[in-house]
């Protein structure tokens, strides 16, 4: 297809073929057969994601992760990891007894566990403590994004002026019934300042969702991630997953039916992005912009 170039950047990867960056059995072994296996199928850069964890986990996993990346030389190809929570309030997928208060001495509390070695941290828009978390957050060094919430416009603006300028997977891990006017959904899309990492597999967003925010927001200010994780290549099939019974259907949806949620996704970099040009929106340059330049450019890359 015209503009699928390969090459992407990634902001969002859990997991790829069997490996699960929150598994506290990870080694160096299969987290690089897990990069290399990503590197083959067109992502050039990429953040391993964390899921709402242990201390002990992100205490283990992320400076072995660190120094793989060094051992390796692939600090520009793996510049940090993206903590997805645990200071969030809508859980989704999420273990609900890992959720932590929002807090700026939270934020350098795990800055502290994982070495230094982050780069994205979601955060919920409506959480209290938001904005000093946020102020935290970017003395660091870390992008903070907002996601993971109930937020409505007040809450988004609050995020906004404190610095955040990132949401995360916009239109996911949110309620599946929203307040008609009033949700995170219609306040992530009317906050301008605000760039939105969106999630093109397919199952997480109906194309014309994809379209609306693309309208709305401009090339510019769009980021597809992929959300990848543990089952990604693997077949149909029933997995555990985060402590979620987690169905992957033929058409590559992986569904909890208990919670009525989706689980991460099955799709890479390059599955999300053939799914996106297939909508016919962008031109080949823009396709470009959301599935590379956007993301290095918010890693300062």
């Amino acid at each position: 297809m015209s503009g699928i170039h390969g090459g992407w950047v990634d902001l969002q990867v859990n997991g790829h073929n069997g490996v699960d960056y929150s598994d506290p059995q990870l080694t160096e072994e299969m987290f690089i057969r897990s990069a290399e296996e990503l590197f083959a199928a067109g992502t050039e850069v990429f953040l391993p994601t964390l899921v709402t964890r242990s201390d002990e986990i992100y205490r283990r996993n992320i400076p072995l992760m660190k120094r793989t990346v060094e051992k390796h030389g692939l600090a520009k190809q793996i510049p940090g990891v993206h903590m997805e929570g645990p200071m969030i309030t809508s859980k989704g997928s999420h273990d609900p007894a890992l959720i932590r208060d929002c807090s700026a001495a939270n934020v350098r509390h795990f800055f502290d566990l994982a070495e230094g070695f982050v780069k994205v941290l979601t955060l919920s828009a409506d959480a209290p403590g938001i904005a000093e978390a946020i102020r935290e957050a970017k003395k660091l060094g870390i992008v903070p994004s907002a996601g993971h919430h109930f937020a409505g416009y007040a809450d988004i603006r609050r995020a906004a002026d404190a610095g955040c300028t990132l949401l995360t997977h916009l239109g996911n891990a949110c309620p599946n019934l929203l307040g008609r006017h009033e949700n995170p959904l219609l306040a992530g899309l009317a906050e301008d300042r605000m760039t939105a990492m969106v999630i093109t597999d397919g199952h997480h967003l109906p194309g014309e969702l994809v379209k609306i925010i693309l309208k709305v927001k401009g090339a510019d200010k769009v980021i597809v991630t992929s959300d990848a994780c543990s089952a990604c290549g693997y077949p149909p099939g029933e997995y555990e997953l985060w402590g979620n019974h987690a169905v992957l259907e033929p058409c590559g949806r992986l569904f909890n039916p208990e919670k009525q949620c989706l689980v991460a996704s099955v799709a890479t970099m390059e599955m999300c992005m053939r799914f996106l040009a297939s909508l016919e929106i962008l031109a080949p340059e823009e396709l470009q912009k959301v599935g590379r330049t956007n993301a290095l450019k918010l890693l300062g890359l």
